[in-house]
């Protein structure tokens, strides 16, 4: 870094640090603790410049401590750099923009991803649930935001990136190469598990979901059908909006979920009698692959003793998102507010637990051969519903199976 670089961030700085000590003698503002942190800041860049080993690049630890900051804060907010910030907003803006048909988070200090749409590029390429993503790219994860991920993983249909890809049970990194690609929105998969038990699956809950979950609805009404399974694992996407429509399908009465924030006016959201459809029985199933607005809509069913809600505890994910923009032309994505439960508790921080507690096997293909893998007879019955919802591996579903066929005790 030249000499007028170095001295120029020197300069800013020494002004953070002014700034900060003239705005707290001069109690421009209640928060002391703002100004102290500000004060702190601008102390350690000094040192870093004055007493580091090396001569340090300044621009990369300024850079590197905004994204360290806004990761301590939640995991899905992040701060872009002018250039990650440029190359972002091209991204969004070019509609032919190819993507991975991943959902991410962090956890163990590195990018996770939480689940995978259907016959997406990470399908076809092997990604799982739960699979750690060690780098992107050629990058550390452990450096990077979700927001950085996500955008490294966009890009042009038909090009590809290496994922330095860590699955359950392993320690050591394995290259697997994402093709991008335009991926549609994946439909409702149906199946009946029973005469009188209809399976809605819904990999997302992305616009118009509760109006087609809602016909859905009307025709197992028709056709005689009496109870229903919702399973909402590995589905992370959509805005909330079709989670609390799609719960006023099921639930009379009650507050469904409250969204509030420190800049965010606190809404309630609460279910309307004459947008329900079903009065039946239904039963959810979840697991930590459920995130987002499926969790609200679990949530409601639960807390409003609507239904069972099945499986293990969910991600915690359910929170609103910001995009601010900076004078220099780098941005952060902010998460503004929270989503909490009918009992006051922040989806973000506890998740949902379901009323019925039921641990998943964990898949293990190691001893698996391409025979014994493949699917039972009763589960093809329809295309595109997949193993899972029939598989006798999945104790989630048969639990939930098990609590809609028990005779409904009748009150004393």
């Amino acid at each position: 870094m030249s000499r007028a670089a170095r001295i120029g961030i020197l300069c800013a700085s020494i002004a953070i640090f002014c700034y900060a000590g003239i705005g707290h003698v001069l109690g421009r503002t209640t928060d002391d603790k703002a100004y102290k942190s500000l004060t702190v800041y601008g102390e350690v860049l000094q040192k870093i410049q004055q007493d580091y080993v090396d001569d340090p690049n300044m621009r990369t630890v300024t850079a590197g401590s905004l994204h360290g900051m806004l990761e301590s804060l939640d995991a899905q907010s992040s701060y872009f750099t002018p250039r990650e910030y440029d190359e972002y907003k091209k991204k969004l803006a070019n509609a032919s923009t190819g993507e991975t048909g991943l959902t991410l988070s962090k956890r163990y200090g590195y990018v996770i991803v939480l689940s995978v749409l259907p016959d997406s590029p990470g399908t076809q390429a092997g990604i799982r649930s739960g699979d750690i993503f060690e780098s992107i790219g050629g990058f550390t994860t452990r450096d990077m935001s979700v927001g950085q991920a996500m955008n490294l993983l966009n890009g042009q249909p038909g090009t590809g990136i290496k994922v330095g890809v860590i699955r359950r049970g392993k320690a050591t990194p394995e290259e697997v190469d994402l093709v991008r690609a335009k991926v549609a929105t994946p439909k409702i998969m149906v199946q009946k598990a029973d005469p009188d038990i209809l399976v809605l699956r819904l990999p997302t809950l992305d616009a118009g979901r509760a109006d087609e979950i809602r016909n859905r609805l009307l025709d197992a009404e028709k056709q005689g059908i009496h109870k229903v399974i919702l399973d909402v694992r590995e589905c992370g996407r959509g805005p909330v909006s079709e989670a609390i429509s799609t719960a006023r399908l099921f639930v009379p009465s009650g507050m469904l979920t409250t969204l509030r924030g420190q800049t965010v006016s606190t809404q309630v959201f609460s279910a309307e009698p004459k947008q329900v459809v079903w009065k039946n029985p239904v039963a959810v199933l979840i697991d930590a692959t459920t995130s987002g607005a499926a969790e609200v809509l679990a949530s409601a069913i639960a807390a409003n003793h609507r239904g069972d809600v099945v499986g293990e505890r969910t991600f915690g994910l359910a929170s609103e998102q910001k995009l601010i923009t900076l004078d220099d032309g780098a941005a952060l994505i902010l998460t503004v507010a929270n989503y909490y439960n009918p009992g006051g508790k922040a989806i973000l921080e506890e998740g949902v637990t379901p009323t019925e507690v039921v641990r998943a096997v964990p898949e293990d293909d190691s001893d698996t051969t391409e025979e014994e893998a493949a699917p039972p007879p009763e589960t093809q019955k329809e295309p595109g519903l997949g193993p899972r919802p029939l598989s006798p591996e999945d104790p989630i579903f048969h639990r939930a199976l098990d609590l809609l066929k028990a005779p409904v005790k009748k009150a004393a």
